[in-house]
């Protein structure tokens, strides 16, 4: 009786546990690419054949188990050992078999599939460059249509959501502010790269997963064949931020596709003009900027989490001078800190604009607990002669 009951209270555990299963579907995400579709099927056929190499061989031990089982009569031979022949003769024959299965009915399909994940260059008709960062992609148009536009794309979701203050929806985790936005049926090249650790650029319904290593250049490519928002996220642990990391991609038709294009070009032409602004807008913007980029490390009350990233408030660098009297900013001052990173600080200058990071620079010495009275607010102006 007690075995019945502990298999009971099993079963009743596992049913219990249905509830916390994030999805009961089967298969693969609905492929939408080439790649992701050919893959799907290469799968299938690698598990109908595995399945088939163990039902065949269970039966058959099943079928030598009941058939040749003592009560029926049958002894163990055990004075007489089979000839060296013989033994070679069923070791081979499996071996053949399996050797037939893995190179030809198996491999040719699994070769089919990795040539098409690397041609990157046949018929492609744009080019995107990405560019993995802790905790954020960075795309950038290389050609076509979109050609010049450059923008990051932020996790957006809340800081009470995160923390249990707040309903998390349905894309909890996976919602970004800039989503990658691509044209429907087109062949696009993917460079990809990173800035400090390892990343990867995942989307399941793609079926493309390249590792983006500092330092090199590499290639995948996706055509979606289908409108419609897909989401993932880094595949590659790539420290604190990883689990915040979401990559959203908007697959849309050619003439709307055009349109984002050109209105986003227009933003990008207006975002890049230097124009003297007050300390309020400055702040205003610079807030926007820091919750965005740097809250994930320094907290979004400045706090930080030494010693790993130190605290911003107080700080001897947000609090003393940036520009020397030649009017230059100084060595391992917040200007340098923010344009050429140091440490475990990353650079800035090729994922914010001149205005972001004149911005986010007076918000850390105005704001988090900060009146730096030296240099108190920074115009993007002097940005841009500090990159020049």
């Amino acid at each position: 009786m007690q075995v019945f009951k502990k298999i009971g209270v099993g079963l009743a555990g596992l049913l219990a546990s249905l509830n916390v299963f994030a999805d009961y579907s089967w298969n693969f995400p609905e492929p939408v690419t080439p790649m992701a579709l050919d893959t799907l099927h290469v799968h299938n056929k690698f598990m109908i054949i595995t399945a088939i190499i163990f039902f065949a061989v269970l039966a058959i031990m099943i079928y030598s188990i009941f058939a040749h089982r003592k009560s029926k009569g049958y002894q163990a031979v055990a004075d007489k050992a089979p000839s060296t022949a013989v033994e070679i003769f069923w070791t081979l024959i499996p071996f053949a078999i399996l050797l037939l299965i893995d190179f030809v009915i198996m491999g040719i399909p699994a070769y089919h599939s990795v040539v098409m994940m690397e041609d990157t260059r046949d018929k492609s008709t744009m080019v995107i460059k990405i560019t993995g960062s802790q905790w954020r992609w960075q795309y950038e148009y290389l050609d076509g249509d979109a050609k010049g536009v450059k923008f990051v794309s932020n996790l957006t979701t809340s800081d009470d959501q995160l923390h249990n203050k707040a309903e998390k929806g349905e894309n909890y985790l996976l919602e970004v502010d800039n989503p990658l936005v691509l044209p429907v049926g087109e062949k696009v090249r993917i460079l990809m790269t990173a800035s400090d650790v390892l990343h990867n650029w995942w989307v399941p319904q793609f079926g493309s997963s390249r590792v983006a290593v500092p330092g090199f250049i590499r290639e995948t490519w996706v055509q979606v064949e289908k409108a419609g928002t897909y989401r993932g996220q880094c595949k590659e642990l790539c420290g604190k931020g990883h689990g915040y990391m979401p990559v959203v991609v908007n697959a849309v038709p050619m003439e709307e596709y055009k349109v984002w294009a050109a209105k986003k070009q227009e933003e990008q032409k207006a975002a890049n003009e230097i124009k003297e602004m007050t300390k309020d807008d400055l702040v205003a913007l610079g807030k926007t900027v820091y919750e965005k980029n740097c809250a994930v490390c320094h907290q979004v009350s400045g706090a930080g989490l030494p010693p790993a990233f130190p605290a911003l408030t107080g700080s001897k660098i947000a609090l003393g001078p940036v520009f020397g009297a030649d009017g230059k900013y100084l060595k391992d001052s917040h200007m340098d800190r923010l344009l050429n990173g140091k440490g475990m600080m990353p650079a800035w200058k090729a994922t914010l604009n001149d205005t972001e990071i004149a911005a986010v620079i007076t918000y850390e010495r105005q704001a988090l607990g900060n009146a730096a009275t030296v240099d108190p607010i920074v115009q993007p102006a002097q940005v841009k002669a500090a990159r020049e």
